[in-house]
Order: structure tokens, then C-alpha cells, then sequence
């Protein structure tokens, strides 16, 4: 199964692959390089707060929910699978693909405000939401939903969860069976308890873990200046090298950073909309400049610090994959210390990207069916994922992720594709507004054409 599923993978991806590269560059030539000409906005929106009400998801909440999803073991395992597979250059592509991906990210989350609908206690919306109200094709939104219920809800949780259940073991000594029940408990705990909970301990995790985890990155580049040379060297090496041409892995390359960094940043993928729709926001595009900024943080910042720290170390190349390639290096750095550090970060990623991955498998259910019923179910699902996933092994999970994964950009760029010109209106009235000294607000009046699929924006 695992070899007819990486068969699979390896047409499907030569697909999403060149989808990925159109739209992202596509998107960035008409947004006029939004990404980077807004840099001052994305942080202002970030410092601030759009909504005043303690019971309102605000902007930033949204933003750490997504983030939490975003940072995760891609950002430790991942990174080190992808210069176990691809050799260094992945980390290039990675970058390449995150600078113009941000864009994708943009657009989609742009996008996902726009079509949100109004909840009991919060806004929801994502891809299925503007498949259905944005195109008025509901069968494309019910096929979305369930790939991205199965890609968050059965496939990524099989990956944090198994990565994290062997760092802990490892580390600890603890069976797996106990570290599995407690992982369980803890989760159903967080998400029995609604969109708000996840949202507020999403929004006190996240900053911490990262803050964290950046200090000692730091500190290892900081105490080896004299090897960024050479680190720079295998990567720029790695990417274009003529030893990796003549044999062979220049695809190997890109297709690795390529791969693990949509399963890092989740730019195009479809899922961050989920969260950028929850947010109490004045206008779309603050939504969209937001998640724009999360595809830097998670990529450009995060999984370069994750590649720093293994090149540095020398051992990329000593056989070890994942999470215990990132150990050992952090490890011959920092000492025994370096141990007990990545078990706590890998901790922190993990589960605050279990509980994000979760909440996207909800938001999803209740586009196909509003059944309790149904939910319940579906967090039972997730505990038993949960529990089980130290009986496969990383890689069988690796594949099927790409597979799922693959599947869902397909969709949701398709549709963004055809939904963008909205987005760019979008942007012209973000700016104007800007430009007059005001804070942009939005108005469905503004969209006459298409205000009547629009449940919020009064």
C-alpha cells in the first residue's frame, strides 16, 4: 500500500507542483508584490486588536490558531526529512516557495473572510464555504471538506502525534501505550471545549513556543558565525550543485522542498483559510496581510532555524531522519541540555497543531452536516488517531499526508484561482482607504455584483 500510494504521490505531485508555482507567482505579479511591499501593515494588524469584545475571536487570535497549525513538526521533523530525502538544497526551495507562497496565502485567506458565515459564538467560512457561496458549486465544497477532514482530522494527526509519542519516549523512557492514553485525554479536553478554547489556548502557545525555540537558534548561530559560510554553501549547492543534476536528485530536491514546505506553511493547501475566517475584522484584507505573515514566521524563520542548526552541526548527512536528526544536532550544540529542550519545543508544536488540525476537520464537518452527533463522533475519531499513532511508522504516515495533501491544493487553488479577481477589488479599496489616512473598513456594498452571497459585512 505505501508503494501504490508514493507511486500515486509522485504523478500527483508533478501537478500540484506546477499549480503551486503558477499561482504563487501569478498571485505576486498582481498583487504587486503584496507580500512584501505590506510588510508595515502585517505587523501594525498584528500589534493591534480589531475587536474590543472579550467574547470576539479578534485578528491575532485567528492568526495564532493558524500559526498553530502552521508550527508544528514540519518545522522540526519535517525540515529533517526533507534534507535526509532531498540533501540541503530543500531548504532553498523551501524559501523560494514560502517568499512567493505567501502571496497564495493571501488571496486564499482574502478570500475565506470575505465568504465567512456568522456562527452562535464565532464566524466560520474556509475553501468549502467560498466553493459553494463564492463559485455556487456546494459538490466541490462537500469533496474539499472531506479531503481536508481527512487530510487534519486522520492523516497530520498520525504524523504530530507519532512524532511526538517517540520524542517523549525517547527522552523519558515512558511506554508508549501511557504517553498515547495522556495525549488523548489532553486533546479531548481542549477540543470538547469549542472554537473560543482552542482559539485562546492557541493564542497563549503559540507565541511562546516560537519565541522560544528562535532564542536558541540564535544562540547556536550566534556561537558559529565563522560556519554560515559553508551552510550557505551546501544549500546553494544542493539547489543548483552539478553533482546533484548529474545524478539525479535535482527533482529529489525540489520536490522535497517543495513537499515539506506546503506541509509546513500550508500556503495554497487550503487550510489556513479555516482559521482566517473565524476572525472579528474591519475589512478581508487585514485577514489576508495576517496569514500572508504566517507563511515568514513558519518558514522563512522557523524551518530556517531548524535548518541552521542541523547543518550546523555536520550531521545532515549521518543517516538519522526526523525528529532525531534535529535531536542529535541540537544535542552536539548545546549539550544533553539540547535533548530536553527539543522534547518540550516538539511538545508545544505538536499538540497546539493537533488541536488546530482538529478544529479545521469541524469547521468542515458542519459545511457537510450540522449534527452534534456527527462531531462528537469525529472527536472520538481524533482521540483514537491519537492513541494509535505510535503503531505506524513516520514514513507510512508521510505518504499518505502527501496524498491527501495533494489532493486538497488541487481543489482550493482551483477555486482561488477563479475567485481572485474579488480579492484584488478588495485590495485596490484596502488601499485607497490607506491612502486617505483611514482605517479601512468594509462594506458588502462595495461588492454590489456579488453582496447577496455574502452572510456578513453589514
Amino acid at each position: 500500500m505505501t508503494s501504490l500510494i508514493n507511486s500515486i504521490n509522485e504523478y500527483l505531485w508533478a501537478v500540484v507542483i506546477v499549480l503551486l508555482v503558477v499561482c504563487a507567482v501569478y498571485f505576486t505579479i498582481r498583487s504587486r508584490f503584496v507580500q512584501f511591499c505590506n510588510m508595515r501593515d502585517m505587523i501594525r494588524i498584528t500589534l493591534g486588536r480589531d475587536t474590543k469584545e472579550k467574547k470576539k475571536i479578534g485578528s491575532f487570535e485567528a492568526f495564532t490558531v493558524s500559526l498553530a497549525s502552521r508550527v508544528g513538526t514540519g518545522n522540526l521533523a519535517g525540515v529533517a526529512s526533507a534534507i535526509f530525502v532531498g540533501g540541503p538544497g530543500a531548504i532553498f526551495w523551501m524559501w523560494v516557495m514560502a517568499l512567493f507562497g505567501s502571496a497564495t496565502a493571501f488571496v486564499e485567506s482574502s478570500l475565506a473572510q470575505l465568504y465567512k458565515r456568522r456562527g452562535t459564538d464565532s464566524f466560520y467560512g474556509g475553501p468549502a464555504y467560498y466553493m459553494m457561496h463564492g463559485l455556487h458549486r456546494r459538490w466541490m465544497g462537500v469533496v474539499f471538506a472531506v479531503l481536508i477532514t481527512l487530510t487534519f482530522g486522520v492523516a497530520n494527526q498520525l504524523v504530530q502525534s507519532n512524532t511526538l509519542i517517540d520524542s517523549l519516549n525517547e527522552t523519558f523512557c515512558i511506554p508508549k501505550i501511557y504517553l498515547g492514553a495522556a495525549l488523548t485525554i489532553l486533546t479531548l479536553i481542549i477540543i470538547f471545549g469549542g472554537v473560543r478554547r482552542i482559539s485562546r489556548f492557541t493564542a497563549q502557545v503559540v507565541p511562546f513556543m516560537a519565541i522560544g525555540y528562535l532564542i536558541v537558534a540564535i544562540y547556536v548561530v550566534a556561537t558559529n558565525l565563522g560556519e554560515l559560510p559553508r551552510v550557505f554553501r551546501l544549500i546553494f549547492d544542493g539547489a543548483f550543485g552539478i553533482r546533484q543534476v548529474a545524478g539525479g536528485l535535482f527533482g529529489a530536491t525540489i520536490m522535497q522542498g517543495i513537499r515539506r514546505g506546503l506541509f509546513s506553511n500550508e500556503a495554497g493547501e487550503g487550510s489556513t483559510p479555516n482559521a482566517a475566517a473565524i476572525a472579528e475584522t474591519s475589512h478581508p484584507i487585514k485577514q489576508g496581510l495576517l496569514q500572508s505573515l504566517g507563511v515568514f514566521i513558519d518558514t522563512i524563520v522557523i524551518c530556517t532555524c531548524t535548518a541552521m542548526i542541523i547543518l550546523i552541526s555536520g550531521l545532515h548527512d549521518s543517516g538519522a531522519d526526523g525528529i532525531i536528526l534535529t535531536t542529535h544536532a541540537l544535542e552536539s550544540e548545546i549539550g544533553s541540555a539540547g535533548r530536553y529542550f527539543i522534547t518540550i519545543a516538539i511538545f508545544l508544536f505538536a499538540y497546539s497543531t493537533i488541536i488546530a488540525n482538529y478544529f479545521y476537520g469541524e469547521v468542515n464537518i458542519a459545511f457537510i452536516t450540522h449534527s452534534k452527533k456527527v462531531v462528537n463522533v469525529f472527536r472520538i475519531v481524533t482521540g483514537i488517531m491519537i492513541f494509535t499513532a505510535a503503531t505506524i511508522t513516520l514514513q507510512e504516515a508521510w505518504g499518505y499526508v502527501d496524498l491527501m495533501m495533494g489532493l486538497m491544493t488541487v481543489f482550493n487553488l482551483i477555486a482561488v484561482l477563479m475567485l481572485s479577481k474579488y480579492v484584488w477589488r478588495l485590495l485596490n479599496d484596502y488601499k485607497q482607504q490607506r491612502k486617505e489616512g483611514k482605517e479601512p473598513t468594509f462594506h458588502r456594498s462595495t461588492l454590489d455584483d456579488i453582496k447577496s452571497d455574502l452572510d456578513c459585512w453589514e
